[in-house]
């Protein structure tokens, strides 16, 4: 009997001076048309500040600082592997926002904004319990 295969995965919670935060509209599964954090898979020897650096750059074109992790989560794929997702704060550096990747779309959303958008699952909340957006 095997165990679940867990997948390293990270991303960025990019946030501005005016308390906006960069999100990426995914454009493939899972979650395809939601708005998320920039993030993806670790690559071999990557660590999670590393991979969350990287899928930035890839997914918005902009280079990013990685500060803190704010938290890390689970997320079940449905095929016997989970995603452990390390998300830390990171602010702009450099470079002009051009969705890439496997983004759609990239653009900064206001707190407010939040609320009336497709987000993934429990972004919300988690944004909440770091206090980048207020608690509803």
């Amino acid at each position: 009997m095997g165990g679940v295969e867990r997948v390293l995965a990270a991303s960025a919670v990019i946030t501005d001076d005016a308390g906006r935060v960069l999100l990426v509209l995914r454009g493939e599964e899972p979650e395809k048309g939601c708005w998320s954090v920039p993030g993806g898979s670790a690559e071999p020897g990557e660590t999670p500040a590393q991979t969350a650096r990287r899928e930035a750059w890839e997914e918005t074109g902009l280079h990013v600082e990685i500060g803190q992790e704010l938290w890390t989560v689970d997320v079940p794929t449905g095929d016997g592997r989970v995603f452990e997702i390390h998300d830390f704060a990171a602010t702009v550096t450099a470079g002009n926002l051009t969705p890439g990747d496997d983004a759609d779309d990239a653009r900064w959303f206001t707190p407010d904004e939040l609320t009336q958008v497709p987000l993934t699952t429990s972004l919300l909340d988690y944004l909440a319990l770091a206090g980048i957006v207020p608690a509803r």
